[in-house]
């Protein structure tokens, strides 16, 4: 996945366990190490705004972009069903 979470770092930074900052953000400890561990699809921005008030950092503190690997690519996108591009039929049109 391109997106890496970075959450993990800014608790170090901050000295704060992972329970402590989901019961400051107002979200269940699973919800937030499944944020944490990378294997979220969506972030709401007020969870967003949330962790970062809490962490006192900026957005990009805690997300980034990293280029992905070209042979994966491909890989991914047909497998993500909400993607309704990627197989369309041969006819051209959209599914």
């Amino acid at each position: 996945m391109p997106i890496v979470v970075d959450i993990d770092v800014m608790l170090a930074r901050r000295k704060m366990s992972v329970g402590t900052l989901a019961d400051r953000i107002g979200i269940t400890p699973a919800n937030l190490a499944v944020l944490k561990n990378g294997r979220a699809r969506a972030v709401r921005f007020t969870t967003l705004d949330a962790l970062c008030e809490v962490l006192q950092c900026q957005p990009g503190d805690l997300l980034r972009w990293v280029p992905e690997d070209p042979g994966t690519a491909t890989a991914h996108a047909a497998l993500d069903p909400a993607d309704d591009t990627e197989a369309a039929p041969a006819t051209g049109q959209a599914r």
